[in-house]
């Protein structure tokens, strides 16, 4: 180890006389040259240039790099933007909305189901029962006679007559209640002469309009009216 020392011409710094590189200014020694004092503000020796140079081209390529990252994921500014105002929706009033109902519309009446037999009024029976002279209409002393037709038979069930007596204003009043009548299981027809009308009206209510129903067990199978002037 020896005790010379070399001076860094760039930085005047002393280093030990085998470095090759200032270990202040990291320039490359050179060894027998003593440091050369720039008389200008600026550095114009090849060195200097250099290493400003080295610096300011770092400089302006973390600059680019720095531009493009930035391009890859442009965002948006938006400080200092005011955000939009919601667009408030006005409600419809309920004037508005409500969905007008027709007044002038009628309403279909419900389809009647057809029974499953028919009731005749007569004043005579054919020999098979039924009416050979068909009315809806009865007087005094005129015979009362009535027959009920099922296509598919009765079934060995007995029959039960009711009778309603039928007010001006649509009402009834039941004047003969639920009567059973015993039929052949193999016939379709029934028919039975009563009497007298004004015999067997006068008995239930006298002159009016009358509703003659027919069932078979709980059933509705005929059903049809009369008026006896009396």
């Amino acid at each position: 180890m020896t005790d010379e020392t070399v001076d860094c011409f760039n930085c005047g710094s002393s280093n030990p006389a085998w470095a090759q590189v200032c270990r202040s200014c990291g320039v490359v020694l050179r060894h027998g040259e003593t440091r050369i004092v720039p008389a200008e503000r600026i550095p114009t020796d090849r060195d200097s240039l250099v290493s400003i140079a080295a610096v300011i081209g770092t400089i302006v390529a973390a600059l680019v790099i720095g531009l493009f990252v930035s391009s890859l994921n442009p965002t948006d500014p938006t400080v200092g933007l005011a955000s939009p105002s919601p667009t408030v929706t006005p409600e419809p009033s309920p004037s508005e909305s409500a969905t007008p109902i027709p007044t002038d519309t009628p309403v279909p009446s419900a389809t009647p189901v057809p029974l499953a037999g028919t009731i005749a009024f007569g004043t005579t029976l054919d020999g098979d029962g039924n009416v050979t002279d068909p009315t809806d209409t009865f007087g005094p002393g005129t015979p009362f006679a009535y027959s009920v037709s099922m296509p598919n038979g009765f079934g060995g069930t007995p029959l039960e007559n009711e009778v309603a007596l039928v007010a001006e204003d649509g009402t009834e009043t039941i004047v003969l209640e639920r009567d059973p009548v015993a039929v052949d299981p193999a016939a379709t027809v029934f028919g039975y002469v009563i009497g007298t009308t004004d015999g067997f009206i006068n008995s239930l209510g006298g002159a009016g309009t009358y509703v003659w129903r027919v069932y078979i067990g709980d059933q509705l199978v005929a059903q049809g009216t009369f008026t006896y002037t009396g």
